[in-house]
């Protein structure tokens, strides 16, 4: 049986005039004449979203959703009822998000991150509360892995990020790109595995690889006009809000470019060697 909350891919099974008839695991599935891309025939094979419409029937759409069952996402408040805040996910039936999941009271037309996932009637739901929906130790991750980042908080240490849709992980301040936003989806690595099995990640990929992009990101800021004024006793700030770097990183991209030849190293700052 089709669990709502999931896209699925069905084959046509037949055509009339008011919709399409697909083939559900040997159940038929409606798909409404207004949610059907032009041109389908039968034996075609389709994507479809099924949610559950305003009398709990399952319903189809090729209407791509915002966010799925098992995912997180930033979503915008359309309305608050008795029942709780309904969120636009991108379908006809909004989203319920019940008080009883909610950290704060949401308000109309405010956005918030929140996770969706099945309610005891296996209706799609949404939920503010991230913590109960996320792992902490690391299980499967290995340092160096890429992986899907999405910016959920900012604390004194740095951003709070969730990895893969699963695990909760630490973005330090160092790290952390001037214009950063709550609800932003980055690709990140994991930096490393700590004792406790917690993940602290990185937007730069660790090791010799992170370093030879900040060698090209130093360079590209020198082809400007041959000077950048930063140094060894700049601040970590000012080079990560000019570069986007970590001081760390930013410091071995440069003795390796003055290894090279590449640059000269002034009191004032970095200068790109003319060939």
């Amino acid at each position: 049986m089709l669990s709502p909350g999931y896209s699925y891919q069905l084959k046509i099974k037949n055509i009339d005039q008011k919709g399409v008839w697909l083939d559900a695991q040997g159940e038929q599935l409606f798909l409404p004449r207004r949610e059907c891309p032009e041109e389908l025939t039968v034996g075609e094979t389709v994507e479809i979203f099924l949610y559950l419409d305003r009398d709990k029937r399952p319903t189809a759409t090729t209407r791509i959703p915002l966010v799925q069952v098992g995912e997180f996402a930033v979503l915008k408040v359309k309305n608050v009822s008795p029942h709780g805040a309904f969120l636009d996910w991108g379908v006809a039936k909004d989203l319920l998000a019940p008080y009883s999941e909610q950290t704060q009271r949401m308000e109309e037309g405010r956005s918030y991150l929140v996770h969706v996932f099945h309610d005891d009637e296996n209706r799609p739901i949404a939920s503010s509360r991230l913590e109960k929906f996320l792992v902490k130790e690391n299980r499967d991750l290995r340092e160096g892995d890429r992986v899907d980042l999405l910016i959920w908080a900012f604390t004194d240490l740095g951003a709070k990020v969730i990895v893969n849709n699963y695990y909760e992980a630490l973005l330090y301040k160092d790290e952390v790109p001037p214009g950063l936003k709550r609800g932003e989806h980055r690709t990140g690595f994991v930096l490393r595995i700590r004792a406790d099995h917690r993940i602290d990640v990185t937007l730069r990929r660790p090791g010799a690889a992170g370093v030879k992009d900040a060698r090209e990101i130093i360079l590209e800021a020198l082809a400007i006009d041959g000077f950048l004024s930063l140094h060894d006793q700049s601040p970590p700030e000012l080079i990560r809000n000019q570069l986007g770097l970590s001081k760390k990183v930013f410091k071995k991209a440069v003795g390796g470019l003055y290894k090279d030849g590449l640059v000269e190293l002034r009191d004032q700052g970095i200068a790109l060697l003319k060939k």
